[in-house]
């Protein structure tokens, strides 16, 4: 049981380190990972729809965020490049590349982490969660969120009626 709680102890004295200073892997305990990301229209406006499991997170952010993001998914290419479509572009020549992005929810504001990885250097770039979503799909990345967010924001998604927010 001393050899359980030091060891426990050591695992979170390392996930609180890579939290702050690298990149969080899925095998974490807590991360989920996003399977599915949706673009949607509400009546309060365009709404990203994380989807894990049977629960899905919505996030609402402004128009040109959800049209850059629907790009991504889609394929889509628009005549100007958008400030996602740049930063990919600027990364992308100099050999760097979103590898994952994290939300967390905290007073009411979704917030996201972006690992960059240039060379043999990760950094995590505090962002918006919109943000970071946009990158994270454009890079094909995995979006990972907590398990207690998960349960505590998410919505379940019924079998078999159309979902509503």
């Amino acid at each position: 049981m001393k050899r359980l709680r030091m060891f426990l102890s050591l695992c979170a004295v390392a996930g609180l380190c890579a939290g702050l200073s690298g990149p969080i892997v899925p095998a974490q305990i807590g991360q989920v990972e996003i399977k599915n990301v949706e673009v949607r229209l509400s009546d309060h406006g365009p709404v990203i729809l994380l989807k894990a499991e049977n629960r899905v997170l919505p996030i609402f952010v402004d128009p040109t965020v959800a049209g850059s993001i629907q790009g991504a998914l889609t394929g889509q290419k628009l005549r100007r490049p958008l400030s996602h479509d740049l930063m990919r572009a600027i990364l992308e020549t100099f050999g760097g590349k979103v590898t994952q992005t994290v939300i967390t929810l905290k007073d009411g504001v979704f917030y996201g982490a972006l690992t960059v990885t240039m060379k043999d250097t990760s950094k995590v770039f505090d962002s918006r969660s919109s943000d970071a979503i946009a990158l994270a799909i454009h890079f094909k990345a995995p979006i990972l969120v907590g398990r207690d967010l998960l349960d505590s924001a998410g919505k379940e998604i019924p079998d078999s009626k159309p979902q509503t927010l």
